[in-house]
């Protein structure tokens, strides 16, 4: 498109030079008319014209580019400049040797004054209004426009009359100079009429057929044909315009399929996951009804075969006796607390604003039988409302104070429940002053079915922190062992310094909150764990169920 325009513009050049060279001739007649005339009046006058063309040029750039905000009008623009700054250099240097001279060199200054306001008031600040005004950039100054192109078209208007009244003067002595002028001046016409007709068939073939073919692809694309490819060879502008656009389509179409595929692995996903969760719930069912059934036959039988036979039967027999008791009580212990735990966010595990001390009661009401059979002390801060399930934090509350209990030391257990706000969670913690644990198990503790000490020692099917676990992060929290804390009294909230201190004769009124698992070999106790345990986990506060 560019060459189309220079190959143009070479040929408006051409014939503004001939008829240049055409006006030179004819006004060669004579000496005197050539240096008051043709030499100084009438260049000026055409000087004079190309200012005119120029700023009328400047100015129309200025409003387009200020309305469209194409690169196209500010070049045009900037060339016009250039245009008039030769044309006005030029008119310059013809003043000494212009009649009345110092009269048109004041309408000069003047005429250079007016443009260079203009353009200071008017064509900068559109050109600077536009990357945040956009089209409306032209609209917005349009008043200052009107006021200071009028100056310079009085400007203009002044010179030309006083050029024309100059050249009015010398016209009778140069009849035939002047028609030679006339001739060049048509030619001048002619070449513009030729130059809008160009001009006018270049920009159809090379901007307007592209553009509607462009537009037809576009158009193809956007009623659903995505893969219709977008492609205009000529102009190279707009080759490379649809190109890029092209391109855009196809990242646009990949991304496209790709999360279409992702939403449909998701959906298979969804229905495997619901597919799954039924079946754990029949699992469940059948955990808890058909094979807890046959256990408990197989423990009543065999109690029933010691009481009619035990009289017949030798400490040998009777010891194999126990050991199926036993081994059906711990195997139905542990399918209750399988299910416990396959429970854990899906069955009644709404979540809303509760205080935690009400959970809290809840366990230490259920524990009240081992906390006075072990002579435990607890004791706690004032507890908040946080956002979670009533049965599932009293299980957790349970299972912490049930180990810490569970794992004491030769020492009656002491447990302290602490709480401190951690930004949009609440903190808990629950210390001890039991047999403590390794730093090297605190991760090992809360896996399922993961014991450290042997059945013989202590009881257990080793679910009891799993579940913990699974609640807290159920809840959107996380819990730890806080190996920087040594038993009771080590914490910052120590046993006999906060909350109510809760005895095993009072129970059920006790307000503690406090959590402590001990897991640690038996052969290693005092040896590498440091007395004492503090369990930490978050809790989202009751604000978020507002």
């Amino acid at each position: 498109m560019g060459r189309w325009f220079t190959l143009a513009g070479v040929g408006i050049a051409l014939v503004f030079m001939v008829s240049a060279v055409v006006t030179i001739k004819s006004i060669e007649e004579t000496r005197e008319a050539r240096e008051t005339l043709v030499d100084v009046v009438d260049p000026a006058a055409l000087r004079l014209l190309e200012i005119s063309n120029a700023m009328t040029s400047q100015e129309s750039s200025v409003r387009a580019y200020g309305r469209t905000n194409e690169e196209v009008s500010l070049q045009e623009y900037r060339n016009a400049i250039a245009a008039e700054k030769t044309s006005l250099d030029t008119l310059i240097t013809l003043l000494p040797r212009m009649p009345e001279r110092q009269a048109v060199t004041a309408e000069v200054i003047r005429l250079k004054a007016t443009g260079e306001a203009w353009r200071r008031d008017y064509a900068e600040k559109v050109i600077a209004a536009v990357p945040t005004l956009k089209t409306d950039a032209a609209r917005q100054n349009a008043p200052i426009n009107a006021t200071r192109f009028n100056e310079v078209r009085q400007s203009l208007s002044g010179l030309q009359s006083h050029l024309n009244r100059l050249h009015e003067v010398g016209v009778v002595r140069l009849d035939r100079g002047w028609q030679a002028f006339y001739v060049a001046l048509i030619g001048v016409a002619s070449a513009l009429v030729v130059a809008g007709i160009a001009a006018v068939l270049i920009v159809r073939h090379a901007v307007l057929r592209p553009l509607a073919e462009l537009n037809q692809q576009v158009r193809a694309v956007a009623q659903g044909d995505f893969d219709h490819k977008l492609r205009v060879d000529r102009p190279a502008e707009l080759s490379e315009l649809s190109g890029h656009v092209d391109a855009m389509r196809r990242r646009i179409l990949a991304e496209w399929r790709r999360s279409s595929e992702t939403r449909r692995k998701l959906e298979d996903q969804a229905a495997e996951l619901k597919r799954s969760n039924g079946e754990l719930e029949q699992f469940a069912y059948v955990a808890s009804h058909d094979l807890q059934e046959p256990l408990r036959k197989v423990a009543s039988f065999t109690q029933m075969l010691e009481q009619r036979y035990g009289d017949q039967l030798d400490e040998r027999a009777k010891q194999y006796i126990a050991f199926s008791v036993d081994g059906a009580k711990r195997m139905q212990m542990l399918i209750n607390d399988l299910l416990d735990f396959s429970r854990v966010g899906r069955m009644g595990g709404e979540r809303t604003r509760i205080d935690a001390t009400v959970p809290f009661k809840a366990a230490l009401n259920n524990l009240g039988a081992t906390i006075e059979d072990a002579g435990a002390t607890v004791t706690h801060d004032e507890l908040p409302e946080v956002h979670g399930n009533r049965a599932q934090l009293t299980q957790l509350f349970q299972n912490l104070i049930g180990n810490a209990i569970k794992f004491h030391s030769q020492e009656p257990p002491v447990i302290h429940i602490g709480v401190r706000r951690d930004g949009d969670m609440w903190e808990f913690s629950c210390t001890d002053n039991g047999i403590g644990i390794d730093s090297k198990y605190t991760d090992r503790i809360f896996l399922i079915f993961q014991r450290l000490h042997g059945r013989d020692v202590y009881a257990g099917t080793g679910i009891g922190l799993a579940l913990c676990k699974k609640i807290v992060e159920y809840h959107g929290g996380r819990i730890w062992v806080d190996t920087g804390d040594a038993g009771g009294g080590g914490t910052a909230e120590s046993a006999e310094g906060a909350g109510t201190t809760e005895n095993t004769e009072n129970a059920e009124s006790t307000e503690s909150t406090a959590i402590t698992e001990k897991t640690e070999n038996s052969e290693n106790v005092g040896k590498t764990a440091t007395p004492g345990t503090t369990f930490r986990w978050t809790l989202p506060t009751g604000d978020m169920d507002e």
